[in-house]
């Protein structure tokens, strides 16, 4: 059985409920559905619980069969299909009593959603089969998958790209895999690539059958070799130049944001002068692959739906998006242009990218915080050849947000809370010697090491434990957005009256020459306007004061 949610308005972990049976779609009645039939049908999708349930067709009525009705669940069950009901297609339903959930927004760890493709697919494919074979798959340490006697270039160049690369170096002499001493067992051969593929399992190939012991006896195990795209290469002046020439050549016209991790966000496009989103209507990962290559990254990992990465603002410029693979941009791309009426920023896409291992995080650590998301930093110095690696502190001086968005992102742990000066209440490691100074990141490093910093010359005026750096991380984070059209649109000015003006002078609403103003007679030129502030990230927003120590003033 297949189920999924739909309906609107609605987030990615509620809608109404459809039933893929027969061939196929239709709703599920809601009499007497209840909180457990819920719970069943979350698991089902994904996700750890239901926290609701809506009735009345409340996400719009549906189309095709009602499959079922008088569902009765236990809680239990691993599919609504082993709970009691009236059995398939029997119900005296219409669709305006279509049934609809609200699932708790975490996902079941492990649990693969439809929309993914794992590198372990094709293996998983080879496993099943009873043929021996071809094809030694994974080097266990880089986990980048070697490709099969008879790729092409195209082929190992898919190979490079689903293994996060930016681009391929080429088939490599084969004489590395004998120094791995390993027993070759080929699996594949045959293997043949149009080059765009999301997914290495996509392209053509065939197995070895029956006894494999002559398998590719004159050829040799391919390998390929992959190379970062220009975003992972270390040299400051190629990254510069790379975006000149994207400047120069009006590449510049797709971004990602709200996303925790590099290669991942809300897919925003410019068109004319304005950043927008994209519906998630028909959003898949061939489309999500040509994006994630336009900007330098490999395929897609996950084409993400339901404004996952947070609801953008502004226009949504594009709809029904529907990608070949082999557009070198999105714009390339069959799509729809919308109406308002169309799409909500509820539906935005997303893509999360398949990106290099470049091995960042094992350069930085944190250490004596209440969880992994928090504490003093300690980072990694010296060459190892002839200068012993060693662990130290960072100098808090300077420190702050946007040094630690990067370590945060070095460490995996999405975006920064807090960047704290002093951690003197997290001594709890015997790493005391301070190695690094004068860190000035930008705040779109991948790594500490690739910010401004005093190098081997430590300059720190407190070189004392407490006094290094330390971070807060979180996975989500608000993003708090001022409405600028709206601004532009309500501004006027306004003579005021001072009578009228006390509670804003009490406030320090006002300039400091009104002090000399002759109070209370006379008046104030004011530029008024309203204002509106979106929260456009993935956390809700929480002031630092709470509620109990906010002050009301009668002039708010």
């Amino acid at each position: 059985l297949k189920f999924r949610l739909a309906g609107y308005p609605r987030k990615h972990n509620e809608g109404r409920v459809e039933v893929f049976y027969n061939e196929e779609w239709g709703t599920v009645c809601d009499d007497d559905f209840t909180l457990a039939n819920a719970h069943v049908l979350c698991r089902h999708l994904g996700f750890v619980a239901a926290t609701g349930w809506a009735h009345s067709a409340k996400y719009g009525k549906g189309v095709g069969r009602i499959w079922l009705d008088n569902v009765n669940c236990a809680g239990g069950e691993k599919s609504i299909g082993d709970c009691k009901h009236r059995g398939w297609g029997n119900s005296d339903c219409s669709h305006e009593e279509d049934a609809g959930v609200i699932c708790k927004d975490e996902r079941i760890p492990g649990f693969k959603d439809s929309n993914i493709i794992e590198v372990r697919e094709l293996l998983a494919r080879i496993s099943q089969s009873q043929w021996p074979g071809a094809m030694p798959w994974v080097s266990p340490a880089v986990g980048q998958p070697r490709a099969a006697r008879g790729a092409r270039a195209a082929s190992a160049g898919r190979v490079a790209i689903d293994t996060s690369a930016g681009d391929i170096s080429g088939l490599l002499f084969p004489r590395r895999l004998f120094a791995e001493r390993q027993q070759l067992n080929y699996r594949l051969h045959a293997v043949s690539c149009a080059g765009t593929e999301v997914h290495l399992s996509m392209c053509a190939f065939e197995f070895y059958r029956g006894n494999a012991s002559g398998a590719c006896a004159a050829g040799m195990p391919a390998v390929v070799g992959c190379v970062p795209g220009p975003l992972f290469t270390t040299g400051n002046a190629h990254k510069k130049k790379q975006r000149q020439q994207q400047q120069q050549q009006g590449q510049l016209r797709i971004r990602l944001k709200g996303g925790a991790k590099v290669g991942e966000g809300r897919v925003e496009v410019l068109k004319g002068s304005e950043w927008g989103t994209i519906c998630d209507d028909r959003w898949n990962l061939l489309s999500a692959s040509v994006v994630c290559r336009e900007l330098g990254f490999g395929s897609a990992k996950e084409a993400l739906t339901g404004a996952r990465m947070g609801q953008g603002t502004g226009p949504v410029h594009m709809n029904e998006v529907q990608c070949l693979g082999t557009e070198k941009s999105l714009w390339s791309c069959p799509f729809k242009n919308i109406t308002q009426e169309d799409c909500k920023h509820s539906e935005d896409a997303a893509v999360r990218c398949n990106i290099p291992y470049m091995g960042y995080e094992n350069l930085i650590r944190l250490s004596g915080g209440r969880s992994r998301f928090e504490g003093r930093v300690e980072v990694v110095v010296g060459t190892g050849d002839g200068d012993q690696r060693r662990w130290g502190l960072v100098c808090g001086e300077g420190w702050g947000t946007l040094e630690a968005m990067v370590a945060c992102r070095q460490l995996g742990l999405g975006f920064a809370n807090h960047g704290l000066q002093e951690t003197w209440y997290w001594d709890a490691s015997n790493v005391t010697e301070m190695v690094l100074s004068g860190v000035k990141c930008a705040g779109h490093e991948m790594s500490l090491s690739h910010c401004q910093h005093h190098g081997a010359s430590l300059n720190c005026r407190n070189t004392g434990t407490r006094f290094a750096a330390g971070v807060i991380c979180s996975e989500t984070a608000s993003d708090l957005l001022l409405h600028a059209p709206l601004v532009q649109e309500t501004a006027y000015i306004e003579d005021r009256p001072l009578h009228m003006l006390y509670c804003a002078a009490e406030e320090n609403c006002l300039a400091s020459s009104a002090r000399l103003a002759n109070w209370p007679y006379g008046h104030r030129r004011l530029l008024r306007f309203s204002s509106q502030i979106h929260n456009n990230g993935r956390a809700d927003f929480r002031p630092k004061a709470g509620r109990h120590s906010w002050v009301w003033h009668e002039c708010h």
